[in-house]
């Protein structure tokens, strides 16, 4: 049965020791790796295909494959918000390390507060985070709202409508967390997909939206940004100087993010440490490749947002995004 209430420390110490501690560096068994791989890796891509996802996909293997001198062959599960994807590869593929799953951890991890996976959410561990894309309020460039305080204020007045491209998302996540702290009242609003939400915004169909700030600097001349729920406001001029919540607010809040990284059976990772190990060191080399921007940029990427992160980051993330579930499940399920 899938656990949501475990302790952040020991989720992260179990993903470590997942991992075998054969982060980037380490030796390899070259005996084992002598014929790994001698075949495609297949990729489940939980998303559409042609969708953010893919592009994105398409723009790190590109160069990854280079370096592990094989191709990675996508498939795509998209539906429920992720879970198809994931069922269908924690169900179905062979823990052998030819097989990975491209997530989005953000929404994706968030998605088991709303109702639990089929499988034990340890038995995945993700590597290779390729970027990091956060939250963010917003407005139509028509609304009589300013600045976030406008916003809060009117807040405390009456509950105000706040649209969002899905309930289980980390920008969700992050005004639930604002009214919390500031007594503000939401009421979140599904509108199914990012063009949708950033059109709730525009048409004032919404009091103001939350999305992922990538979609809001791509519509920035029919929006205006609010606030930013991440650490630092990297895209600057791009969101309006928006201030960060935690910065403006004085909360503890961890960055909202929607984040793509690769995934890997845990139980691949016990029985074949040395390609995992290949894996992540290539896949670092990937990264840093230098034809990675340009490939990234051509994916419509936006680079300030280009990040990698290995087994500790996307670990620590995981546990934050699941212990951000599980304290705002109530508002996100209805019960």
């Amino acid at each position: 049965m899938t656990k949501l209430t475990m302790k952040r420390r020991s989720f992260i110490k179990t993903s470590a020791a997942a991992a075998g501690g054969l982060m980037i560096g380490g030796g390899l068994a070259t005996p084992a790796l002598a014929s790994y791989p001698d075949r495609n890796i297949d990729v489940i891509i939980p998303t559409r295909e042609g969708g953010g996802a893919d592009r994105l996909f398409r723009a790190f293997t590109s160069l990854w494959k280079n370096h592990m001198n094989t191709n990675f062959e996508p498939g795509f599960f998209p539906g429920a918000s992720g879970r198809v994807g994931y069922e269908v590869y924690m169900g179905k593929y062979k823990p052998d390390a030819y097989s990975l799953i491209f997530g989005n951890m953000g929404p994706e991890v968030l998605n088991w507060a709303v109702k639990a996976p089929s499988f034990n959410i340890d038995d995945y561990i993700y590597f290779n985070r390729v970027d990091t894309d956060p939250g963010c309020v917003f407005v139509g460039a028509e609304s009589k709202f300013k600045t976030i305080d406008d916003i809060v204020s009117e807040g405390k007045k009456r509950t105000l409508n706040v649209g969002t491209s899905r309930l289980a998302h980390p920008a969700s996540i992050g005004i639930l967390a604002l009214g919390e702290h500031t007594g503000a009242k939401f009421n979140l609003v599904p509108l199914s997909g990012g063009k949708n939400t950033v059109a709730g915004a525009v048409t004032l169909e919404m009091d103001f939206c939350v999305l992922t700030s990538g979609s809001v600097i791509k519509a920035a001349d029919a929006c205006r940004t609010m606030l930013v729920f991440n650490d630092k406001n990297v895209a600057g001029e791009k969101l309006d100087n928006a201030p960060t919540m935690n910065d403006y607010f004085g909360t503890k809040l961890p960055a909202m993010f929607s984040a793509r990284a690769f995934g890997i059976h845990k139980a691949a990772v016990d029985a074949h440490p040395d390609r995992f190990e290949m894996l992540q060191k290539t896949g670092k080399k990937a990264f840093d490749d230098p034809g990675f921007k340009d490939a990234f940029l051509k994916s419509k990427g936006f680079w300030p947002y280009a990040n990698y992160g290995g087994v500790k980051e996307c670990a620590e993330f995981k546990s934050a995004m699941l212990e951000m579930g599980e304290r705002f499940k109530p508002l996100l399920t209805g019960k």
